[in-house]
C-alpha cells in the first residue's frame, strides 16, 4: 500500500547520494567521505521535504496569527453564551468562517512529514549487506548504503538489533557494537534536546495560552523528548540523522519566524513596531531660510476675581457688585437711594461704581 511512497523516498535520497559521490570523486563506501556521502544524501533528503512544505508552514503561520487576533471576540463569546457548549461551537465556526480562518491549519506542515519519517525507517531497516535490489535502489546502492559509515557505526544499524540483521551488519570489517552505541546514544541525545528547543519556539510563537492549551503545550514540551528518548534506541542512525537534521531546520525556521512575525502583543511585537515607526527629522520642523518662526499662541489660564472692601467696610466682588441686599444685588440702602450720600446731602455722581473702581485700581 504505501510501496510507492517508500519508492519515492528512497529515489530522492540515492539521487542525492549520486551528486554527492560525484564531488567526492566515487570514494568507497567505508571511506569517511564514502559515508559522507549517505549522510548528506538523508541530510538533503530533510532540505527537499521541508523546501516543498514551506508554503504550508506560511499558512501555518497565517493561521495562528488570524487565531490570536480572534482570542478577544472568542473571550466575549464564550462571556455571552456561558454554559451553552453547543451554541458557542455554532458562534466560533460562523466567526471562523467570516473571518476565512481554519484552525486544522495550524497542522497541515506536520501531517505530510509523518509519512515521510515512517517511509525513510522502512527504507533504512530494509538495507542490510546482500539485500536484494528494492524501492528503485539497485543492489549495488544497497550494498553502499548498508557499509556507509559515521564514525564507525553503518548508518543502517541502531543501538539494539537482533536477528539476521544484527549479524550482517556486525560482519562489516571493523564494525563494533561499541561504536554503534556511543554513535547512536550521542545522537539520540541531540534529537530529543533539539525537539525540547523546538517545543519551545513553538510556544513562544503561539503566545500566551491558558487553561487546557497550557496544559497540552507543557505535555508536548516534556512528553515528546521523552517518547523520542525511548523509541530512539530502535531507531536506525540514518532516521536519528533525519530527525536531528529536521529539528535544526524548523529552529532555524522559527527562529526566523518569530524574528519577522513576532506574536501579536509580545514584548518583540511591541519593540518591533517601535523600530518600525518613522522616525521625525528635527529639520523639517524647523522653519525655511528667511521665513520667521511661529510660535503658538498659549492661553492665558482664567482666575476668579477676588473681593475688595471699600473704604466704608464693604465688600465688592471683582465685576463691581455690591453685596446682595433684599436678594437683588443692589448695594446697601441709604435715604432710599441707591446710591452714597455726602455729608452736604449731595449724591456724588457715579456712586453707585465708586467701590467697583476703587478695587480694580487697587488690583492694579
Amino acid at each position: 500500500m504505501f510501496d510507492p511512497l517508500y519508492t519515492a523516498i528512497a529515489w530522492v535520497m540515492a539521487r542525492w547520494h549520486s551528486l554527492w559521490n560525484l564531488v567526492f570523486g566515487d570514494p568507497a563506501p567505508e571511506t569517511a567521505l564514502g559515508g559522507l556521502s549517505w549522510v548528506l544524501a538523508i541530510v538533503f533528503l530533510v532540505i527537499t521535504i521541508r523546501v516543498i512544505l514551506f508554503p504550508l508552514f506560511v499558512k501555518q503561520i497565517k493561521s495562528q496569527r488570524a487565531m490570536q487576533q480572534l482570542q478577544p471576540e472568542l473571550a466575549k463569546l464564550r462571556k455571552q453564551y456561558g454554559s451553552d457548549r453547543q451554541g458557542m461551537a455554532v458562534a466560533m465556526q460562523q466567526l471562523q468562517k467570516e473571518r476565512g480562518v481554519n484552525p486544522l491549519a495550524g497542522c497541515l506542515p506536520i501531517l505530510p512529514q509523518i509519512p515521510v519519517f515512517f517511509a525513510l525507517f522502512h527504507v533504512l531497516r530494509y538495507i542490510a549487506p546482500g539485500a536484494e535490489a528494492h524501492y528503485s535502489l539497485s543492489a549495488e546502492q544497497i550494498a553502499e548504503a548498508a557499509r556507509a559509515q559515521l564514525f564507525g557505526a553503518p548508518i543502517s544499524s541502531s543501538f539494539n538489533m537482533d536477528g539476521a540483521k544484527e549479524q550482517a551488519i556486525l560482519g562489516i570489517q571493523g564494525v563494533t557494537y561499541t561504536n554503534i552505541r556511543i554513535v547512536a546514544f550521542a545522537l539520540i541525545v541531540v534529537m530529543c534536546f533539539t525537539t525540547y528547543f523546538t517545543q519551545k519556539q513553538i510556544m513562544a510563537r503561539s503566545g500566551p495560552v491558558e487553561g487546557q492549551a497550557a496544559m497540552v503545550q507543557k505535555l508536548m514540551l516534556y512528553g515528546i523528548p521523552i517518547s523520542l528518548f525511548i523509541s530512539g534506541f530502535i531507531f536506525p542512525i540514518g532516521v536519528l540523522i533525519y530527525w536531528m537534521t529536521n529539528n535544526l531546520w524548523t529552529m532555524g525556521q522559527q527562529f526566523f519566524v518569530l524574528r519577522k512575525m513576532p506574536p501579536p502583543g509580545s514584548d518583540a511585537a511591541k519593540a518591533k513596531a517601535a523600530a518600525e515607526k518613522p522616525a521625525i527629522d528635527p529639520k523639517t520642523l524647523a522653519p525655511k531660510p528667511g521665513a520667521k518662526p511661529v510660535r503658538p499662541k498659549q492661553g492665558r489660564p482664567v482666575v476668579d476675581p477676588e473681593p475688595v472692601t471699600d473704604v466704608t467696610g464693604s465688600t465688592v466682588d471683582g465685576n463691581g457688585a455690591g453685596p446682595a441686599s433684599g436678594g437683588n444685588g443692589a448695594g446697601p440702602a441709604s435715604g432710599g437711594n441707591g446710591g452714597s450720600t455726602r455729608a452736604g446731602g449731595g449724591s456724588r455722581p457715579g456712586a453707585g461704581q465708586g467701590p467697583a473702581n476703587r478695587g480694580k485700581r487697587k488690583r492694579r
